[in-house]
């Protein structure tokens, strides 16, 4: 028994996350931002690795990623300028040469772009979503809406910390005018021509492919719910105040009351939220598999979907309203989400190594 045990090596994990030469020279697991991850990790017999990447040292990573069983991805969409561009195809490989990749590039395509809001959009967590294919599509169709629907939510499809997210309301009065306020904190509230605004937002369709519009939700200073998954299963929830799309006070861009409030972390356990856990694991995770024709097997291991307030029911009970799914690099996360993390890469290494034996 124990010769048995011994002859089959640990499965080994690699966890790759962006830097450059110093950071991939001096990183280990212990001064690692997901030290806790790996420290899940190793309580299931896992050996995990910190891997660092580079556009300029990928074949490099490339070999690296090939020798280990599984790999888990912590990488923006858009990083001080830098895109996934040229890492999603060589994940792409990795993955068709054996090791498992989480997030997988073609899953990110589906569930962590913005264009996941009009997909679903029918969905309870779904609200007015449009989306414009093109840049000729949105200069045709947006100013008509903007007028009779009220402030609109403009998303590029790939983005992150607010980028390419903007709050658009026609001016009283101004056909042509419009008020925009970009999401990335420290922004102003422009007033421009809308025909200005429209040429501006066209880069966003050559990188994501189109732009997602939804209406704007009224309650927004109520806060957002970001609730955690792993694989289908709720693995925790945070809390925060943003200060996103809504417009600074007198005292400023930097003043205190302009930052958002500290995100709180809850279990999913957590009493207030079970109602949002139960929708979110018996209905909305599997419509959205559904729809988006995603096998449970290839959910992420950690991914999050948040969520903002919407209209109150008939009872009184609050409604949640689906703002973004983030699957490319979901972190900060609650101290019971390694846990959850460390269960679904066993889960997922044994159920690869179960398929390797029938192959």
């Amino acid at each position: 028994m124990d010769t048995e045990r011994h002859s089959s090596p640990r499965p080994t994990v690699a966890i790759l996350s962006r830097g450059d030469a110093v950071a991939r020279r001096d990183a280990t697991a212990q001064n690692s931002r997901f030290v806790r991850i790996y420290a899940a990790l190793a309580a299931h017999d896992i050996e995990a690795y910190p891997v660092i990447y580079d556009e300029s040292f990928a074949d490099a990573v490339r070999a690296q990623l090939l020798s280990a069983s599984g790999v888990l991805v912590w990488v923006d969409p858009i990083h001080q300028g830098k895109t996934r561009v040229e890492l999603d195809p060589l994940l792409r490989d990795v993955a068709a040469r054996g090791p498992w990749v989480s997030a997988h590039p073609d899953v990110i395509l589906k569930m962590g772009v913005k264009e996941v809001l009009y997909h679903t959009r029918y969905l309870g967590w779904g609200a007015d979503t449009h989306r414009y294919d093109t840049a000729a599509a949105f200069r045709a169709e947006f100013p008509a809406r903007l007028q009779t629907s009220g402030p609109r939510v403009l998303k590029q499809n790939r983005g992150n910390g607010g980028q390419g997210v903007w709050k658009v309301e026609a001016l009283s009065g101004a056909n042509t005018m419009v008020r925009a306020l970009h999401a990335q904190r420290g922004s102003l509230p422009e007033d421009m021509p809308l025909r200005t605004f429209i040429a501006q937002c066209e880069p966003y369709f050559g990188w994501g492919g189109c732009i997602i519009d939804q209406a704007f939700q009224p309650r927004l200073p109520d806060g957002m719910i970001r609730c955690y998954m792993s694989g289908s299963k709720v693995a925790g929830f945070g809390q925060q105040r943003i200060k996103a799309l809504i417009p600074p006070p007198p005292e400023g861009v930097d003043s205190p009351e302009a930052q958002p409030g500290p995100r709180i972390m809850h279990g999913p356990d957590a009493p207030q939220l079970q109602a949002l856990r139960r929708v979110m694991e018996d209905e909305w995770t599997p419509g959205m598999m559904n729809i988006l024709e995603i096998d449970e097997r290839a959910l992420p291991v950690i991914w999050d979907a948040d969520f903002l307030y919407g209209p109150k029911d008939a009872a009184g009970a609050d409604t949640y309203v689906l703002c973004e799914i983030n699957a490319s690099s979901c972190f900060a996360i609650p101290e019971e989400a390694p846990a959850a993390i460390a269960r679904t890469v066993s889960q997922r290494l044994t159920q690869t190594q179960k398929i390797d034996s029938a192959g």
